[in-house]
This record gives C-alpha cells, structure tokens and sequence, in this order.
C-alpha cells in the first residue's frame, strides 16, 4: 500500500526530558551530545527524547519501534500533545499542536486523530455500540447518527452482529477490535496506535495484523504505529523507524531495514528474522533480457551465460518460453538448430512484490521464474540461487558489524 507523498505528520528536532528542570543542565548535556545513561548520572533527568525527526505521509502506515525505554510510546503522545515537549515542533497537518492548549487542543484531537492503546479502555457498563459511539456522544453527535457511525465502525472490524452485547461477553481479541472501531467511528484523518495488539496471543494479534491492514486497504488513514515487536513492524509498516535511548536510529522501508541495516544495533535487532517473510522478488530479480525467438539453439545457449535460464516472449511482451542450458544441450544433443524444439512452458510465474518465501516452492524446481505485471508481461527473471545468496547475505550482515567492532 503506498502513501499518497503529502506530509501529513512532522517531528523536528524534537527534544522531550522528563524531570523538575527540563530545559535546564540536563537539556545543555543532550545537546553536548551525552547519552541518555549519562544524562541521568549527571542531572537526575530521563531523557524521553533525543532530537527526533521523522514525518508520515498521507495513507502511510509509519511504524515507531524500539525496546523498552526507546522512546516510542513518548513519541506518539506528543503528536496528540499528552506529552509537552522541551523543545522542537510537532506538527500535524501544518498545525503546531504543542502551542495548542484548552478547548482547541480537545477539537483538534477529536476532529484529526483517533487513539487506540495496548489496553483496550471500554467502559464496562456501556454495550459495545455505545463504547464504539462514545467520541462521537462526546462530540455532541445524536443518539441515531453517532449508533449509524458506530455500526458501521463495528462492520468494518466484524462486530456488528455483537453491538449490543455487553463488553465483559467478548474475548481479548474482540475488546480490541471494539477500540479500534470506537477510533474508527468518528472517521478521523489519523490513527495512533500504541502498542495496539501487544496485549493479544499470538495467533489472535496476527489476526489483528491482517484486519488492521485490510481496513487499511479500504480507508487510506494515515496511521503511526508503535510496538516493540519487530516482526509486527516490518509485517504493517509501509516504512519502520528504529529507536534507541530516545534517539532515532534509522529510517526505512522493511525490505531496507532488513537488508540494509545502518547500525550493528539494528543489524542485531533483525537477525533473528524470517528474512523470506520481508524480502520480495524485485529486490532479487534480474533484468528479464529475453532471448529472440528467431535465434539459433546454439547462439541461445551462448547467450545465456551463468544464467540458469532466459524467457522468449511475444509480442505483448509475454513470457512463451524459457530455455534452461540443461533442456538446450538435450535438444542439441538430439541434432536440433531450431531454439523453439528447446523450449519448455511449464515454467512458473510470479508478480514483484511476492515474498521470497512465497517463491520457495517455486523455486525447489530449480529453474528461473518469470516475474511479471498484472498484465501477464515479463518484469524480471528470478533465479533460484538468487534467493538462497540474498537470504545468506542478509544472515552474515551482523558479522561485519561485530568485526567493525572489534577491528
């Protein structure tokens, strides 16, 4: 899912120290460049934030992770303002919230944003229509709108049919969903999500996971999300930003955090990794280069190199064939010229942006896949050794870091 480009978010050198005199010794220490460990030996201050920038794109989900103590979760409640920070801007939509205060603080929140934290925050003696539709009742939204609202939040989650149930009769699962049709009700342009799904089993996150982003597919919100869990960030995020000691350590997308790390903190961070769930087919693929049909046998197999294989296409630019060396010195072998009596069909194809576990199967057969468009056209020729050499190449990143270490 790609973001539209507008900014829509901006965090710029945002500083956020925790402590009686926040922008008194220890703010001088953080901008002499001392840690967060040293800041607090010397000033008695935390250090929440370490001149953070980032911004988030309309229709993107932008992913904050870190482990705990990061400063994540801090810097999703200054875009809402339930932190004040020490210095800096945070902007939303070309608003400078953090000079907001009183009354305009709470319309801008309810007009532009809607929150939904790891604990689920119903009322327990309302039903789950009237959980759903209660930012709406704050808003002085009627009873029939704010119940058509919240109906069609709990559509979009799969509750409708328990509107009216109370919140105690659902499982764990459920009273999540519950908050996030209650953010969904008043069709905010924004969602903050603070470690949303961090409360749920495994198997009921996943499911989370998977609703979440085709919700997303639907509504295009602009959404920044906070966990600590990295598998869930480079599963949801359209781009990842990595925290450490309140300090941003990189930028983005999955595939680059994966296969790029920045730090050996990151590189550590992504090692235990499923890389094959992350990395799609174009990061890996080759140029298609196909072959002409009206060729020679013998001129094709010299054209082909060390490739396993290359593709004919027609005239749409459509893979017809393909010519392995092993299936080209079987029909030469055999006395044949002609490159089409070396062709085989029953080769397998795949689109770019499907995962590299996705094309295991595929590629157990050992021969090029073709990778094309949603037109059926020949994009890429996707070796399988390529996929075996990238996910080692990732794997043995962090020993360059370590050796960057110790040399």
């Amino acid at each position: 899912m790609a973001a539209s480009g507008e900014e829509i978010i901006r965090l710029e050198n945002v500083y956020k120290i925790f402590g009686p005199q926040p922008r008194g010794r220890a703010f001088d220490l953080v901008k002499a460049g001392y840690g967060k460990d040293e800041v607090q030996r010397r000033s008695g201050h935390v250090v929440g934030l370490d001149d953070v920038n980032f911004s988030v794109k309309q229709g993107e989900i932008f992913v904050v992770m870190g482990l705990s103590g990061s400063g994540k979760s801090t810097a999703i409640r200054t875009v809402n303002k339930l932190h004040d920070i020490t210095f800096g801007h945070v902007w939303v939509d070309g608003t400078d919230v953090q000079t907001l205060d009183g009354m305009a603080l709470q319309a801008f929140r309810r007009e532009k944003m809607g929150m939904v934290f790891q604990h689920f925050a119903l009322f327990p003696h309302r039903n789950v229509i009237d959980n759903t539709g209660y930012g709406l009742k704050v808003q002085g939204v009627a009873k029939e709108k704010r119940d058509l609202a919240a109906l069609k939040a709990l559509s979009l989650v799969g509750l409708e049919p328990y509107a009216y149930n109370a919140t105690q009769e659902l499982s764990g699962g459920m009273q999540q969903r519950v908050g996030l049709a209650r953010a969904l009700a008043s069709d905010p342009d924004i969602l903050l999500m603070d470690e949303a799904f961090s409360a749920l089993d495994p198997l009921i996150r996943r499911q989370m996971q998977d609703e979440m982003m085709e919700i997303q597919q639907e509504l295009q919100k602009t959404i920044l999300f906070i966990t600590h869990d990295l598998n869930e960030a480079l599963r949801i995020g359209d781009r990842v930003c990595i925290m450490k000691d309140g300090a941003v350590v990189q930028i983005g997308t999955p595939e680059e955090i994966l296969t790029q790390p920045a730090t050996g903190y990151v590189a550590e961070f992504v090692q235990d990794v499923d890389q094959g769930r992350v990395i799609e087919v174009h990061e890996v693929m080759t140029a298609p280069d196909p072959l002409d049909p009206n060729m020679s046998l013998s001129d094709a197999l010299q054209a082909l190199g060390d490739r396993a294989g290359r593709f004919v296409v027609d005239a749409a630019g459509k893979p017809t064939g393909m010519l392995t060396i092993g299936d080209g010195l079987r029909a030469s072998g055999m006395g044949s010229t002609d490159l089409a009596a070396a062709l085989r069909t029953d080769f397998d194809r795949t689109s770019r942006h499907t995962t590299l576990n996705e094309a295991y199967a595929a590629a157990g057969r050992g021969l090029p896949i073709a990778v094309v468009d949603d037109d059926g056209k020949l994009l890429g020729n996707l070796d399988p050794r390529a996929i075996m050499e990238e996910m080692g190449r990732v794997e043995s990143l962090i020993d360059g870091f370590e050796r960057e270490v110790f040399l």
